[in-house]
C-alpha cells in the first residue's frame, strides 16, 4: 500500500507554489550528499495535499525511495506503545496511578542515584513508585545509555543497555534488568527521555496477556491496514527497506551503517516498544489519521476522543514545559514552550521555538530523523521520512514545520 495526494492543495487552504518549496528546500540535502533519500507527507481534514519522494533509499544499490519504501521509525513506535496502553487502560484494566510493580515486581524496590561516579554509586531508595503515568510521560527516572549525559547513563552502558539491550534477553529479562540499575531521579519530581516505553510495552504484555508484536497485530496495525509495519521486515519486502545511514564527520556526506541498520531484517529476541518498529508513509499516516479523529478511523475506533484529548495535554509536573524540568539526556524535541502528555510532545507555546506551530500541536520523532505531528487546530498532519541518525544532525524538523505552516494560507 503506498500513499498519494487526494486533492488540490488550494481547497484546503494550501498555496501549491509554497508547497513546492519543500521539495526544493529538502531536494538540497539529497544533491550535497547529507542525505540519501526522503519521503514527505502533508495532509489537512482527512487529505492528502503534499506526497513527495526524492533521493535513493540505497546509494550503494542505486534505488530509488519509492512511495512504498519501509523506513526504520524508532522512537515513533512510543507513540503506538502509549496507545496500545491507553486502550488498555479505557478498558478498566489498570488506573495511571498504579504502581508498575503491580504487573512488574522487579520494580517494587528500585533505588535513585545520589551521588558518585558509574564504578562507585551511591544510592537511596526511591521515595515514590514509578506509577504508569510516569512511564506514559518521561518522568519515571529511567533514562537511555546512548545519552552520555550522566553518571547514570554510564551504568546503563556498563550493564550493556546502549543502542539496545544485553544479548540474549527478551522484553521480560529487559525489563526486569532495567529495574536493576539506578533512576536518575525520585520518579515524578523531572523529565528524562530513556527506557521508560520499552517498561510501558512490557506492562502491555503483562496487562494483556499478549506479547507487544501479537496485541500491536491484533488491536492496531491490523484493524487500522497497517499491513506493512511491523518489528521486523519480512524477507519477501526486504528490497523496499531502505538502507541507513550516519554522516561523515569529515564531509557530512551519508555512509552507510550496516551493523545497525541490518537489525531491521531480523526477528528480534527483544520487542522495543520504544523503538523497534518499521513502518512506511501509509501505515503511518493511517495511525496519524486515527488520532486527528479522535481515536477512530473508516469505523474502527481505539481510542475515545476524550481519551486521545487527554493523552495530547501536558502531564508534566506543575504544568510547566520541558526547559523548566532540566532535562538532562538526549530528547527528539526542542525543550522551551513544549510539554508533554501521554505519549507524546505537546506545543504549549511556539514562540521560545521559532516556529509557527499551534498551541495544542503533538508530535514526536525517531532516532533516524524521521518525524510527524497533528495539529488539531488546523486539522494538519504531517510525516517526514529519512534514515540518517542522530536525529539531531540537521534541523529537518524545524525547516518541514516552517515550510508547511508558510505554504498554509486558508
Amino acid at each position: 500500500m503506498s500513499v498519494a495526494r487526494s486533492t488540490d492543495p488550494d481547497r484546503i487552504g494550501f498555496d501549491p507554489a509554497r508547497l513546492a518549496r519543500i521539495d526544493q528546500h529538502f531536494g538540497r540535502y539529497v544533491d550535497d550528499g547529507r542525505l540519501a533519500g526522503w519521503q514527505v507527507v502533508v495532509t489537512r481534514r482527512g487529505e492528502i495535499a503534499h506526497c513527495s519522494v526524492y533521493g535513493l533509499r540505497d546509494v550503494e544499490a542505486g534505488t530509488p525511495v519509492d512511495p512504498d519504501t519501509i523506513w526504520r521509525i524508532y522512537s515513533m513506535t512510543k507513540p503506538v506503545t502509549s496507545v496500545a496502553a491507553m486502550m488498555l487502560w479505557e478498558e478498566g484494566r489498570f488506573e495511571l496511578t498504579d504502581p508498575i510493580s503491580r504487573w512488574l515486581p522487579e520494580f517494587a524496590d528500585v533505588r535513585v542515584f545520589d551521588k558518585g561516579s558509574a564504578l562507585k554509586a551511591y544510592t537511596v531508595p526511591a521515595v515514590e513508585p514509578i506509577r504508569v503515568w510516569h512511564l506514559l510521560t518521561h518522568t519515571s527516572g529511567l533514562t537511555y545509555g546512548f545519552a552520555h549525559t550522566s553518571v547514570v547513563d554510564a551504568i546503563y552502558r556498563a550493564a550493556g543497555y546502549d543502542l539496545g539491550v544485553p544479548p540474549g534477553l527478551d522484553l521480560a529479562g529487559a525489563s526486569a534488568g532495567m529495574a536493576e540499575l539506578p533512576l536518575l531521579f525520585q520518579p515524578g519530581t523531572g523529565w528524562n527521555y530513556g527506557v521508560s516505553t520499552d517498561v510501558l510495552g512490557r506492562l502491555v504484555e503483562v496487562v494483556s496477556g499478549q506479547t507487544l508484536a501479537e496485541f500491536f497485530a491484533d488491536r492496531i496495525l491490523t484493524p487500522l491496514g497497517m499491513t506493512d509495519t511491523g518489528f521486523w521486515v519480512d524477507p519477501a519486502d526486504a528490497g523496499r527497506l531502505a538502507a541507513l545511514y550516519t554522516p561523515h564527520p569529515g564531509t557530512g556526506r551519508v555512509v552507510r551503517a550496516d551493523a545497525l541498520g541490518a537489525a531491521a531484517s531480523v526477528r528480534p529476541q527483544c520487542l522495543s516498544g520504544g523503538g523497534g518498529l518499521v513502518s512506511t508513509a501509509a501505515d503511518y499516516h493511517r495511525f496519524t489519521q486515527l488520532l486527528l479523529r479522535g481515536g477512530e478511523l473508516d469505523g474502527v475506533r481505539l481510542l475515545s476522543p476524550r481519551t486521545v484529548r487527554y493523552m495530547t495535554r501536558n502531564h508534566l509536573p506543575g504544568g510547566g514545559d520541558l526547559a523548566s524540568l532540566e532535562p538532562r539526556g538526549f530528547a527528539e524535541t526542542v525543550l522551551d514552550g513544549i510539554g508533554f502528555g501521554l505519549g507524546f510532545a505537546v506545543v504549549q507555546d511556539p514562540v521560545p521555538a521559532k516556529v509557527p506551530s499551534s498551541v495544542g500541536e503533538y508530535y514526536w520523532g525517531g532516532l533516524a530523523s524521521t518525524a510527524f505531528w497533528v495539529d488539531p487546530a488546523e486539522e494538519l498532519t504531517a510525516l517526514l521520512f529519512t534514515q540518517l541518525m542522530p536525529s539531531s544532525t540537521y534541523p529537518l524538523r524545524s525547516q518541514l514545520r516552517q515550510l508547511v505552516y508558510a505554504a498554509l494560507v486558508g
